[in-house]
């Protein structure tokens, strides 16, 4: 399975030639609104950092993918302030890839219990409108994925500027556990583990 990061928190997770887009964006500083091209797409909410369906071209086929999702919340209020959050769960080759969208809270075990021992977690870490890099780590914790990739942040000029820097997260693992990748694809190998930070490549 390869899974790609097009910015913010949108990704492409593919497996057979099958391509599933989470949470296309448009307008956040510093990325350039992507234009794509997938087999499926997969908004968390309906904000438009995370519902730009406009910018991926669907072209339906026979998806390897099963799908299951969590209903979470935007904020720590039950969604008072910002609405509901839809958590993806997505299953193909005996591996399993959560996205938590806008996740703003810690989950309770009726929640995380399905996303728990997941191969790859795609957690928000910026703080403001979703958990902070304290909050993502507690979160990272309690589901024990085997790797961890960071969104939604700000790191250098791009992202929001009133979100935290990727940096206040990854600070909180050993140096060892944080692999920084020239690109922004990996593929999800059995040897990959710890938090793993592609490179945004307009």
């Amino acid at each position: 399975m390869r899974i790609t990061w097009y910015g913010h928190a949108c990704f492409g997770v593919e497996s057979e030639g099958y391509r599933i887009v989470l949470d296309p964006y448009e307008k956040v500083r510093g990325y350039a609104d992507p234009h794509l091209t997938a087999n499926e797409v997969l908004c968390s909410h309906d904000h438009f950092d995370h519902n730009c369906r406009a910018a991926v071209t669907v072209e339906p086929a026979a998806s390897p993918f099963t799908v299951d999702t969590v209903a979470t919340c935007h904020d720590d209020q039950g969604g008072k302030l910002r609405g509901k959050n839809t958590v993806h769960i997505m299953k193909a080759e005996g591996v399993t890839v959560v996205h938590l969208g806008d996740l703003g809270h810690r989950l309770t075990e009726a929640q995380a219990a399905p996303l728990r021992g997941c191969d790859v977690l795609l957690i928000p870490v910026g703080g403001t409108y979703t958990v902070d890099g304290a909050g993502a780590k507690a979160v990272a914790e309690a589901l024990t994925p085997r790797i961890v990739v960071p969104m939604h942040y700000r790191r250098g000029d791009i992202g929001f500027e009133n979100i935290a820097p990727l940096e206040e997260f990854l600070r909180l693992f050993p140096a060892e556990q944080v692999h920084e990748l020239d690109g922004n694809s990996f593929d999800v190998t059995p040897e990959l583990s710890g938090v793993v930070v592609p490179r945004y490549q307009a």
